[in-house]
């Protein structure tokens, strides 16, 4: 074996052996980005969420906020679980290779060992010359002199071998000693959370026996929150209409385009640009206010008071800081600004054939047919002095089509 094939043998076999350990910590670097993304979150809700004072909330908000944290700490713990059975796994591949790695370095030192005592008794020239001199023609000789040389390159090779084998191990020693490490760690920050989980529940157990008394009146709230939402639905639903269709007939106005339609907006070339450029956003949109957690998501799902309740939200709800501002997310123009009767001002702002829509506010600082910046403040968010919650309800449709805002947004 000349020195080349060997080391490529070498470099094959360590490559071989480690695979599927990169492919195990590549998994668990996505687990610890997504274990941090919900430390950040947690964050954010007891700042958002649990500054206040219990007095200054109802019943009902204070028994959402906690389902809400609830089920974020589950989410947690459920990451966290999950990253210390990988580096369960991670750490039984190390001991299994360290074994083998001890092994081969055993192999190679003892076969080492042998050849240095062989080479040691036919180490003189003296030796090797009478060796040579032995042989009884001149191919034997020059077969004997290739055997020296190969030798001589064998013992090299077993040296290199044996530093390399050394190296590995005593890099995987320092490896298996950090994933303990880190497992010690994940186990004892899970059993925090658990703690805290448990401290939570008990404070939903002491809220909901607190309003047993009037259940009727709870099931009264929750059934009135819904019977709210489905009449907003509707109510933007009518805007939209209206909007694409006010638009559509401006369009066929100032073009030659006489085509009518109730559904989708009729584009002109720049509405096309511009639709384009907020398609091509998608996942890096900024977010409408500063700071903020998703506490409805969008789609259907259950009431985070009653979980015997189905919601389904055509966009996602907020928690926000008191007094923040609301911040367009794309450049566009003011569609349409809708004072409700039974609500909050909603502000629609079209990009295209896209909409981003603003409900709940307190404050308009624009009006219907502004150009609109990214980033440009256009309201603040309503605070509701009887929950004790600052929520902005933001919502994305594409025509009449809702879409998700959640995958718009950039991640926080």
């Amino acid at each position: 074996m000349t020195t080349n094939r060997f080391y490529t043998t070498l470099i094959i076999g360590l490559l071989l052996s480690c695979t599927s350990l990169f492919a195990q910590s590549d998994k668990q670097k996505k687990l610890e980005q997504q274990r941090q993304q919900i430390l950040r979150e947690m964050k954010q809700i007891n700042a958002l969420l649990f500054t206040k004072k219990k007095e200054e909330k109802s019943a009902i908000t204070l028994i959402e906020d906690i389902n809400y944290k609830v089920n974020v700490r589950k989410n947690l713990i459920r990451i966290t679980n999950e990253q210390a059975n990988l580096l369960t796994r991670e750490i039984n591949t190390n001991q299994e290779e360290i074994t083998s790695l001890r092994t081969q370095l055993q192999e190679l030192k003892d076969d080492y060992a042998a050849m240095v005592v062989k080479s040691y008794k036919s180490k003189s020239e003296q030796s090797k010359v009478m060796f040579l001199l032995s042989s009884n023609n001149f191919q034997q000789a020059y077969k004997r002199l290739q055997y020296i040389r190969q030798y001589r390159e064998y013992q090299k090779e077993q040296g290199e071998s044996i530093k390399v084998k050394t190296k590995e191990l005593q890099v995987l020693n320092i490896q298996l000693s950090k994933q303990k490490e880190d497992k010690k760690k994940l186990i004892e920050e899970n059993r925090i959370a658990k703690r805290e989980l448990e401290s939570e529940l008990k404070q939903r157990e002491v809220l909901v026996a607190s309003i047993k008394s009037d259940m009727s009146k709870f099931a009264s709230q929750i059934k009135s929150k819904k019977q709210e939402a489905d009449r907003l639905d509707k109510e933007i639903d009518r805007i939209i209409a209206e909007a694409i269709a006010e638009a559509n007939k401006n369009t066929n106005q100032n073009t030659s385009n006489k085509t009518s339609s109730t559904k989708k907006f009729i584009l002109t070339p720049e509405a096309k640009k511009l639709a384009a450029s907020f398609a091509a956003n998608k996942g890096k949109l900024g977010w409408p206010v500063s700071r903020g957690v998703v506490k409805a998501k969008f789609g259907k799902g259950r009431s985070l008071t009653d979980q015997s309740v189905e919601v389904n939200n055509s966009g996602i709800k907020i928690a926000t800081e008191v007094n923040s501002d609301v911040k367009a997310v794309f450049n566009g123009v003011v569609s349409s600004i809708h004072a409700m009767k039974w609500g909050n001002p909603t502000i629609l702002i079209r990009h295209g054939d896209y909409l981003s829509i603003y409900h709940n506010l307190s404050q308009l600082y624009v009006k219907k047919g502004d150009q609109i910046t990214t980033g440009q403040v256009i309201g603040k968010v309503f605070s509701n002095k009887i929950t004790g919650e600052t929520l902005l309800d933001f919502r994305i449709y594409k025509n009449n089509l809702k879409l998700n805002p959640e995958s718009w947004l950039a991640r926080q």
